[in-house]
């Protein structure tokens, strides 16, 4: 099954599928320790992000969803990404069975305002496209993530044990008005 990946512009910003040649980016994204600081907490070796790289395709061939690479306009560079997933967690049914929403910057990209911007426009196609309930996970101490998830109309479903640590469940049954 092939499925087509929509790319999405924002004023500053450019979602769009990861090809090939962005995977020594992801993996350099994915070492960097402020950025998995709150996403397991241990940098990825490049094995690790190559399997990471696959399994992002695979939801987009499997699911019809996935994540998106954002690109700064500006630089042409690759600065995150953000978009849905099946994690299948074992977290219970009120959150495995939901598409879960996920996104991560560079330290250079935060605070400009990139990650609302980015998450809205995933969640605007999501709304459009697919539909339902969506849930996502976040570390109790990411503020930064909360504000993000609370500004797309997330609300906290329960804490969890997550591989050891506390983790905020947050879902979202519908688009906000």
């Amino acid at each position: 099954m092939s499925r087509v990946i929509p790319t999405i512009n924002t004023s500053r910003l450019t979602l769009r599928a990861m090809e090939p040649q962005d995977f020594g980016r992801f993996a350099e994204i994915w070492a960097m320790p402020e950025v998995v600081r709150y996403v397991g907490g241990q940098p990825k070796s490049r094995g690790q992000a190559w399997s990471s790289f696959l399994h992002n395709a695979g939801q987009w061939q499997v699911t019809g969803f996935g994540q998106w690479s954002i690109v700064e306009q500006s630089s042409k560079q690759m600065i995150g990404q953000t978009g849905f997933f099946h994690g299948t967690r074992d977290l219970g049914d009120d959150f495995d069975h939901c598409p879960e929403a996920g996104w991560i910057l560079t330290p250079d990209a935060q605070g400009k305002g990139y990650g609302r911007e980015a998450t809205q426009a995933a969640h605007d196609w999501f709304d459009r496209v697919i539909t339902g309930p969506v849930v996502c996970i976040l570390s109790p101490e990411n503020t930064a993530s909360r504000a993000v998830a609370d500004g797309l109309g997330y609300t906290p479903l329960r804490i969890a044990d997550f591989d050891g640590d506390p983790a905020q469940l947050m879902t979202r049954p519908k688009p906000p008005r």
